[in-house]
């Protein structure tokens, strides 16, 4: 009943945000994200797009096969790809994440490590863009970094409270490693997993840079929907927008990925003297390439609802099939000596009349 309530509340957060900037700017910087795209802008976002998932789907890959999980990058970057349609189709943003992981950990056997190493692949891509959001913004010009020179003792508090939470955070994993409970078993589990699968000398490198890779994928996509909206700044101005549109991506208030992204991009190019409404039009634009580049996996589910439906008649039809029954095969012959004649035997079956032989009866 909880997770009903909080998936609701995410969802009416997400429309809020959407309602409270149609309000302030009317449809127009919506329509417009859609005016302007042409067939150059569609054919790169499916080019960037094709580039972005096969990256994060080797990344998908090798934190697998830390884990012990076979996975074939063929069937990663089909699994992904369908993951990438369900997330920007259904509300959430997340069910296509949650069904890949739930698949891949029934084909294998074991779902608790199919769901970790997709949670696991999904962090990675996550703490490398808080990374570089957090480097970019505190060192170039953009109305973040204004904001936080205004507000210096509240940055400095929040830093020294979450760099606390850190360590006591940190400090209970240990103490409850210790432990001999389910917990303790499981948090064991996990610190050894992500010391594998994220930390490892083996993966640690490969991890990282199908995470930054990815990241400029994603910041080509958006360079891409700034240009095709009008927009003439260098790519040093619009970053720390831009990452802060993908930092506000990453909040679960959002229906299928809009939301926060499209409050945040007209807050920010306001803010940074650039017009709102073009801000409002690059995310909307962005939007809408990131569907185009995720419709290849609309191909793939539809592929494999059709080979699913083919294989449930051929399944129900050998059920169908009727058992024959061995044939009966006949009794063998019984051979009986006969008391006047040691030397010959006549063959008598079992239960057949007395047979006579030589005038002596057996």
């Amino acid at each position: 009943m909880t997770r009903s309530i909080w998936t609701w509340l995410k969802l009416l957060g997400g429309a809020g945000i959407l309602a409270l900037v149609l309000w302030r700017f009317g449809t127009g910087a919506f329509l417009d994200g859609l005016r302007v795209l042409d067939t150059g802008a569609l054919v790169a976002a499916l080019g960037i797009g094709a580039a972005t998932t096969v990256l994060t789907a080797w990344r998908w890959c090798v934190v697998a096969r830390a884990l012990g999980m076979r996975l074939s990058l063929k069937d990663a970057t089909a699994d992904y790809y369908q993951a990438l349609f369900l997330n920007a189709a259904l509300p959430g943003g997340i069910l296509g994440d949650v069904g890949r992981a739930v698949r891949h950990g029934r084909d294998e056997g074991d779902l608790g490590r199919g769901v970790r190493a997709v949670v696991l692949e999904r962090i990675a891509g996550q703490v490398v863009l808080l990374v570089v959001g957090a480097a970019v913004l505190v060192s170039v010009p953009s109305p973040v970094l204004t904001l936080m020179k205004g507000n210096v003792a509240r940055v400095a508090a929040v830093s020294v409270g979450v760099a606390l939470a850190g360590v006591l955070i940190v400090a209970g994993l240990r103490r409850l490693r210790r432990g001999r409970s389910r917990a303790a078993g499981a948090a064991r589990t996990g610190m050894a997993e992500i010391r594998v699968g994220l930390l490892s000398r083996r993966n640690g490198p490969a991890v990282l840079l199908a995470s930054a890779a990815a990241l400029a994928g994603h910041l080509a996509m958006f360079m891409v929907a700034a240009r095709a909206a009008g927009s003439s700044a260098s790519l040093l101005e619009l970053a720390p927008l831009l990452l802060l549109a993908l930092l506000a991506m990453g909040l679960p208030v959002n229906v299928g990925g809009w939301g926060p992204r499209e409050g945040i991009m007209a807050w920010a190019f306001g803010a940074a003297g650039l017009s709102a409404a073009q801000g409002l039009t690059i995310a909307v634009a962005y939007g809408i390439l990131a569907f185009v580049a995720a419709a290849p996996g609309a191909v793939i589910l539809v592929l494999r609802l059709v080979a699913r439906r083919r294989e449930q008649p051929m399944a129900a039809t050998a059920l169908a099939l009727p058992v024959v029954p061995a044939p009966a095969m006949a009794p063998l012959p019984v051979i009986v000596p006969l008391p006047a004649d040691r030397g010959r035997r006549v063959p008598v079956r079992v239960g057949a009349r007395p047979a006579y032989s030589g005038g002596v009866a057996a």
